[in-house]
């Protein structure tokens, strides 16, 4: 097998977490009902931190090692800037896709930058991959919730919607590896962009819906997802 195909193979089995972790919202069922809330909000709040750490720990170092401070700031502000302006339309129209557009933010410029890797260095693609996985699956865990609760799409719609999404990180990984080595410039600003979009997102959408009064099992998730994104940032170092 060719670095490219291992590349969009990894893409793929990483963007397959996504609607698994739908199926998984999909038959979630615990009693009491207490519980099954606190398990909820604890996950939504374990995406949130995993998206920190993609922020924190991958995004922004690997977007800047390309970028001087004036361009990566504002690669960084517009991405903030346009999803604020998505967000404010989205709501306007009483839908809600926060989680949606945070896995998506997330994953396309790490599976770009999983094919880059890849051409250098396939051990480190490997954890990327796997860190990538593991972060999917929260996130499509809560997307599928968002959008059946908000949207009211059936399971169906959502779940073949997840499996379409699967196919943009091959597609992604195909484009770094046969594009962005040669223009590092452009995948520094597009993960710099995607990692001001994530941040807004988290803030005013992902962790508000994390919160529950007199519950500390959320906010302990969100660590416990940032340890997750620290321990593959040091695998990876």
């Amino acid at each position: 097998m060719s670095d490219l195909e291992t590349a969009m193979l990894y893409a793929t089995l990483a963007g397959a977490f996504m609607p698994l972790g739908g199926v998984l919202a999909r038959i979630e069922r615990i009693r009491p009902l207490w519980l099954e809330r606190e398990l909820r909000h604890g996950v939504i709040a374990f995406g949130g931190g995993a998206l920190l750490a993609a922020v924190a720990l991958v995004l922004v170092p690997e977007g800047q090692r390309y970028l001087s401070a004036w361009p990566a700031l504002a690669a960084f502000g517009a991405g903030g800037i346009t999803f604020f302006l998505i967000d404010r339309t989205i709501e306007r129209r009483g839908g809600g896709i926060a989680q949606l557009m945070s896995m998506l933010l997330d994953f396309v410029p790490e599976s770009l930058a999983l094919g880059t890797m890849l051409a250098a260095d396939w051990q480190a693609g490997l954890l990327l991959a796997g860190l990538i996985a593991l972060q999917n699956l929260p996130e499509g865990f809560n997307a599928y919730l968002e959008l059946r609760v908000r949207d009211a799409l059936s399971s169906k719609q959502i779940l073949a919607g997840f499996c379409a999404m699967t196919l943009l990180g091959p597609l992604a990984a195909w484009f770094g590896f046969i594009y962005l080595r040669q223009t590092s410039g452009a995948l520094g600003a597009m993960m710099l962009f995607s990692a001001g979009g994530i941040l807004y997102l988290i803030f005013e959408d992902i962790a508000p819906q994390a919160h529950l009064a007199r519950r500390w099992a959320p906010a302990l998730g969100a660590v416990a997802g940032f340890m997750l994104g620290l321990l593959g940032q040091m695998l990876l170092g």
